[in-house]
């Protein structure tokens, strides 16, 4: 609320100096910490739109720095509790009817990509470099069956959420 109305106070200073303003401006939200999980039903009615920062998300959510080679092992993005963290975040979003996007390394790596696309993400950033390998995979693959796949494994909590996401790419001939 307070970042539309200074947004439409600065368009309105706009019109008065005789400069034309945007038609609208979205707001939106980047979601990084995990604490916000916990709000999303208070925070999305105010937004346009959300993108989850999944390298931030992620890491706060364990607690453990991925680029320190000590406690790296402990980040896994493939496991039940990220998967459960994002598929929230999803859930929330087709509730509220807002655009979602996501950013971070984890969208650029096919495995954790097959998984964002099976929790319903449609929107996925990556590096250059990523996209073809990315492309590859999704054009291999069928959402739906992922999307049964990992709700299964998301409901029984599996220990190895990361190996049996590999199984069922081998078996589906994703190309991984």
């Amino acid at each position: 609320d307070i970042a539309r109305s200074l947004i439409d106070r600065e368009i309105a200073l706009l019109k008065r100096r005789g400069m034309q303003g945007p038609q609208r401006v979205l707001v939106g939200a980047m979601i990084e910490v995990p604490s916000i999980l916990f709000e999303l039903d208070a925070l999305l009615p105010r937004v346009d739109f959300v993108s989850v920062g999944s390298n931030d998300l992620l890491q706060f959510l364990y607690a453990a720095d991925r680029n320190n080679e000590r406690v790296a092992s402990r980040y896994d993005p493939l496991s039940v509790a990220s998967l459960r963290a994002l598929a929230r975040i999803v859930d929330a979003a087709k509730r509220h009817g807002r655009h979602l996007t996501l950013c971070g390394e984890m969208a650029g790596r096919p495995l954790e990509a097959m998984a964002l696309v099976a929790l319903g993400f449609r929107s996925i950033s990556m590096t250059p470099s990523s996209i073809g390998p990315i492309k590859t995979m999704v054009l291999s693959l069928d959402a739906g069956a992922a999307e049964k796949r990992l709700a299964q494994l998301l409901e029984t909590g599996v220990g190895n959420l990361r190996g049996e996401l590999k199984r069922f790419a081998e078996s589906n001939n994703v190309e991984i």
